[in-house]
């Protein structure tokens, strides 16, 4: 399964689709980063990037778990063992993958986005919401991938849609039904995100992992 993962990531480097999302990155980050923000911004500014990646991540995801053939994609699945192996190799490519753009937002953020350093509780903060990040951006852009959705643009529609109702749900009373991304920013802005970030954590983990289970079993049903 670990092969068939870090054959997938390579794929998906050598087909090249992978600069679509570096470039989107390097241009959401310079645009966020354009200046340092002030001493005591620390926690706004690690959570706005963590916020604005999701749908970076999520194209990401997608553009990864599209990259095999379906033909292809059917052979490693009786290499591997089985149908839930070769899901699981994806998901665990797409997380990489994610990992890595979240990664580089993170540092950018830590060297060009802030002026002071943030205090322990902050930083790890910030690199708790970049690995969420990175898991939903993994779970919303598995349930937008061919085999969920074969149409190219229903797939991109959903996709923008699917974060714009996170983020909708998310500043209202409902945020607890999704990843509750406007959620993290209040509690950033407010001083008060290393006390909340169990309980949004933990939200934002059960999201993920119902998306996931999702994908996982939807993808059982139709290929």
């Amino acid at each position: 399964m670990i092969a068939l993962a870090v054959f997938r990531v390579a794929a998906y480097v050598r087909s090249h689709r992978v600069f679509q999302a570096l470039l989107l990155t390097l241009a959401m980050l310079a645009i966020v980063h354009g200046s340092r923000a002030p001493r005591g911004e620390e926690a706004a500014v690690l959570t706005d990037g963590a916020v604005l990646l999701v749908p970076i991540l999520a194209w990401a995801a997608r553009s990864l778990l599209d990259t095999e053939p379906d033909r292809q994609r059917e052979m490693s699945a009786v290499q591997v063992g089985g149908r839930g192996r070769e899901v699981a190799a994806g998901l665990l490519a797409a997380f990489a993958s994610c990992a890595v753009f979240a990664g580089l937002g993170l540092v950018w953020a830590l060297l060009l986005g802030i002026t002071g350093s943030p205090s322990p509780d902050v930083l790890g903060a910030g690199v708790a919401l970049h690995v969420v990040s990175a898991l939903t951006g993994t779970a919303l852009g598995a349930l937008t991938s061919r085999a969920v959705l074969p149409s190219p643009a229903v797939s991109i529609m959903v996709l923008l849609l699917g974060y714009l109702v996170m983020l909708l749900l998310s500043a209202s009373s409902l945020y607890w039904l999704t990843v509750p991304l406007i959620s993290w920013m209040k509690a950033a802005n407010a001083g008060e995100l290393a006390a909340r970030l169990p309980q949004l954590a933990a939200i934002s983990l059960a999201w993920c992992l119902a998306g996931l289970a999702a994908y996982a079993l939807l993808r059982r049903r139709r290929t």
